[in-house]
């Protein structure tokens, strides 16, 4: 998913002609932090409460403050994940964004992008979640996969976080799995030296004499 779809039509801008006290209501109204001023189509740079606030004379027009410009955008071709790091880097929740021409295309709401970003986390799908710690040199999707299928189960979305530097084995892989009862998993992912953190949403077993038996039939056809 690109900047350009996720573009909040319904988001206003400021323009160089309003007051201070203009672009603050502006941004109350609409219970945002931050707007862009826009000339024209010329993106000038994002405009946040905090400064407008602290600013002494609220009649004052926003081309008279000469205030430094503060150019943060995104642009329309930009994957959802690298927005999001502009967002949580700088502490938005709007990010302008701008097109090939570079002239301002729009703003995309953090709100809107954390919904969006959530539906393709499967977040909505129905399924347990399973948290798996282990070394960097140790991550395989291909054969987590392969374990995880093993067991008539599907991932739906993953999601792995590197370990620092000096920490080898505290990278994590969280898994969205497809299916609530997710047991034999854990067991086969264990079996195989994985370490299972947590497992959420995880249902219980309604036949564990059944449910061994499955396990031992697994086992031995490994």
């Amino acid at each position: 998913m690109l900047a350009e779809e996720l573009i909040n039509s319904t988001t206003p801008v400021l323009r160089p002609y309003d007051s201070v006290g203009q672009a603050v209501d502006l941004m109350d109204e609409y219970g945002l932090r931050q707007l862009a001023l826009v000339e024209e189509e010329e993106y000038k740079g994002l405009l946040s409460e905090d400064t407008l606030l602290s600013l002494p004379d609220d009649e004052k027009q926003l081309s008279d403050l000469n205030l430094p410009p503060n150019p943060v955008h995104a642009t329309s071709f930009q994957h959802i994940f690298e927005v999001m790091g502009i967002a949580n880097h700088y502490q938005l929740d709007t990010v302008p964004v701008l097109d090939e021409d570079n002239l301002y295309a729009g703003t995309i709401l953090v709100s809107d992008m954390i919904s969006k970003f959530a539906n393709l986390l499967g977040v909505q799908e129905k399924g347990a979640v399973v948290v798996l710690k282990m070394a960097n040199r140790d991550y395989s999707l291909t054969e987590i996969s392969r374990l995880v299928e093993s067991n008539s189960t599907k991932i739906i979305s993953s999601f792995f976080s590197g370990a620092e530097y000096g920490a080898l084995d505290e990278a994590t892989l969280t898994l969205k799995l497809n299916r609530t009862e997710v047991s034999a998993v854990v067991a086969t992912l264990e079996r195989f030296g994985y370490t299972v953190e947590n497992v959420f949403g995880n249902a219980p077993v309604e036949n564990p004499d059944r449910h061994r038996l499955d396990l031992l039939l697994r086992y031995l056809e490994t």
